[in-house]
């Protein structure tokens, strides 16, 4: 599998994210939202208040992120930043992952705990309404850390870092979350954080203690594997194109965060 980095000097490097043809992404320690063009220049699109930085698209097309405190804020084309709903009622904890369904509801993730120093406490999935209503649809989570919305909209799936595991939901049109169940298994030590579905209907995650990329089929049968060099926080599928966004976890980590293109074809 041919290999290009295609933006490096970064921080922590994560929410990878395909849009029109364009992959995005954010870089947590200069707390931007980053778009990368045709050419391979970069564009600051946002710059935010706080960690972790996520982000995704409501259907017509506002861009919106976890990176604004406890708050669900857009971002203008100007990179102006307004409040969209209230997270704080939820948690005081920091909000990580973002997905967004067809009909509008925002899910957002929370780890449940002050990472990396705080004692464990499990993790929950809030959603936002496109009424502006918020309120948790899944609680018990083992550290939930990446999100994808089937395309057809009708399942979550949620990476769980510290159960090896994918899981997965049902949606319904409100929000509301059910059917939780194993998606995939993935390994002792395997630590999903990042997913991306396949256009196959298969997940590929994202490791960091495994330095790869991994695409698996719905009950945890590896189809491919993509080693890296450093640890991988997050993936976005294009076609037979995979973008990873890869830094150092161990050592020093700003400067070494990069994003590589993979043919996986």
């Amino acid at each position: 599998m041919q290999q290009q980095i295609v933006a490096s000097g970064h921080g922590l490097v994560e929410s990878a994210r395909i849009r029109d043809g364009e992959f995005w992404f954010a870089d947590w320690f200069a707390r931007s939202i980053v778009r990368l063009d045709a050419d391979g220049a970069e564009h600051v699109v946002g710059e935010l208040a706080s960690m972790p930085v996520c982000f995704d698209w409501l259907p017509d097309g506002t861009l919106v992120t976890t990176g604004g405190g406890l708050a669900l804020t857009s971002v203008s084309d100007a990179g102006a930043l307004t409040r969209v709903a209230d997270l704080s009622g939820l948690s005081d904890k920091a909000y990580n992952d973002i997905a967004v369904d067809p009909r509008g509801n925002v899910f957002v993730n929370n780890v449940g705990f002050d990472f990396p120093g705080g004692e464990f406490a499990p993790g929950f999935v809030g959603v936002v309404g496109p009424d502006g209503s918020v309120r948790r649809v899944a609680e018990d989570l083992a550290f939930p850390n990446g999100m994808a919305v089937t395309a057809d909209g009708s399942t979550l799936i949620v990476a769980e870092s510290y159960a090896a595991r994918l899981s997965a939901f049902t949606i319904a049109d409100d929000g509301s979350l059910t059917d939780r169940r194993v998606w995939a298994n993935l390994g002792e030590g395997v630590a999903p954080d990042g997913i991306s579905i396949d256009p196959s209907g298969a997940v590929w995650y994202a490791s960091v203690p495994q330095q790869h990329c991994a695409l698996v089929a719905e009950g945890g049968d590896v189809l491919a594997e993509v080693p890296l060099d450093r640890g991988c926080f997050d993936c976005a599928i294009d076609g037979s194109t995979l973008y990873v966004a890869t830094a150092q976890w161990r050592g020093e980590m700003a400067g070494s965060g990069q994003v590589v293109r993979v043919d996986v074809a």
